[in-house]
């Protein structure tokens, strides 16, 4: 399959690589209907880290999910990387996602029978590229993340922290201008943790490219540049930081 390129980002539109306004979201209809967003306005810049932080149940997975373009918004207005999300449909919109977003989630998702450069190589393959190159690639993007002895191991020879490694890399292996993160270090203890924070600071942040991180852990909050702090389905107040450490 041979995907087509869809709106490419242009300069401006990776300075603000996603933009809500006024974005809400229902779940149910009349007595039983739930507010989980309630016009939302929010920027992310390319080039930063952007984290969501709040109590479960205050509507960060439903914003992350709607921005990639998981989720439909009850009303508002969503542009990624420049393109309006109301205008991509079916096929499009999963050629979109395909091209310029990256996904990581608290849990690892890697196929138990492929080794951690054929797991890492999924996206490239999906994307109609050869299995042999696909897997080069994803072994010059495992060596990035510290996993270069690891490329031919199985899921059930790793650790926490090296699976989600595999995942970052798998994330990271098309170049998407957008990756998402839900809960990256949940899964996993204190320093594990920190130290998958510290990969996507290296390895993720970089110019033109956006990075969103949903997350309850005060513990990496110093890792954001931008910290977003969201309760009932709003968002409360953006805090900008001056991060510590280098990308």
């Amino acid at each position: 399959m041979t995907v087509q390129s869809i709106a490419p980002a242009t300069a401006a539109s990776l300075a603000r690589a996603v933009v809500c306004r006024g974005v809400t979201k229902d779940f149910g209809e009349g007595d039983t209907r739930v507010q989980a967003l309630r016009g939302v306005n929010l920027d992310v810049l390319g080039g930063e880290m952007t984290l969501l932080v709040g109590e479960s149940g205050c509507g960060k997975t439903t914003l992350i999910s709607i921005v990639a373009g998981l989720l439909d918004p009850t009303a508002g207005e969503v542009t990624v990387l420049g393109q309006s999300l109301r205008g991509l449909r079916g096929r499009r919109l999963v050629q979109f996602r395909g091209q310029h977003i990256g996904f990581v989630f608290q849990q690892y998702n890697l196929l138990p029978a492929l080794t951690a450069a054929e797991n890492a190589a999924v996206p490239l393959i999906i994307a109609g590229r050869k299995r042999a190159e696909a897997v080069a690639k994803a072994r010059t993007v495992l060596e990035a993340v510290g996993l270069a002895s690891k490329v031919n191991s199985l899921p059930s020879q790793l650790s926490g922290g090296q699976q989600q490694r595999v995942a970052i890399a798998r994330a990271l292996v098309h170049e998407p201008k957008l990756l998402v993160c839900d809960e990256p270090t949940a899964a996993l203890d204190a320093h594990s943790g920190q130290t998958v924070m510290q990969l996507l600071r290296r390895v993720a942040v970089q110019p033109g490219r956006a990075v969103i991180v949903v997350t309850h852990d005060n513990r990496v909050f110093g890792y954001g540049d931008r910290i977003v702090h969201m309760s009932d389905g709003a968002i409360e107040r953006v805090e900008e930081r001056t991060v510590a450490f280098s990308s």
